[in-house]
């Protein structure tokens, strides 16, 4: 968290952890493995709350609005972690060489719910013709992006999760 995915390496995880970096090398492999296995509990234990709250939804959308509404619950909720794994996503670096499919795969678990709900939606008539997965990703940078924006940046936006959840609602919905 302190200095970025990239300027991070195993050696001062090790350094700051108090033992010998063969053995941060040994369990992890890797800096991708590391960040992973240090976000996945807190990712799975989103996954499941999201996907639990947006059972709720009557239809589609209903769940879609349900889900991106406990993303943002979520965030808040955890505040002193959620922005560090954003800080320190291999996605927020300026090294696009680096290979980040392990750390895509758990990510897109989120996209692929979102447009499980929005295909629903759209089988259900509560959400318009979309392409499909472009809104699904669309949808995601709009969360990630609210996120990123109210616990990294000097902005003060009052409601800004909810008018994100709004907008959201607003752009698929059937009229």
């Amino acid at each position: 968290g302190e200095h970025g995915y990239t300027a991070t390496t195993l050696k001062m995880v090790a350094d700051h952890a108090g033992v010998a970096s063969g053995l941060v090398s040994h369990y992890y492999g890797n800096k991708d493995n590391l960040f992973l296995e240090s976000g996945r509990e807190l990712i799975d234990q989103m996954l499941n709350i999201l996907t639990d709250k947006a059972k709720e939804g009557k239809n589609g959308l209903e769940a879609l609005g349900i889900f991106v509404q406990a993303y943002f619950d979520f965030t808040i909720a955890n505040r002193t972690t959620f922005p560090t794994l954003l800080r320190s996503s291999p996605f927020s670096d300026e090294y696009p060489h680096l290979d980040r499919t392990h750390i895509a795969d758990k990510f897109k678990q989120l996209i692929d719910r979102i447009e499980d709900y929005t295909s629903k939606g759209i089988e259900d008539g509560s959400i318009r013709e979309v392409p499909l997965p472009h809104t699904s990703y669309l949808v995601y940078g709009n969360i990630v992006g609210a996120v990123r924006t109210e616990f990294l940046t000097p902005f003060q936006i009052d409601n800004l999760f909810k008018e994100a959840c709004q907008f959201i609602i607003r752009s698929l919905a059937k009229p």
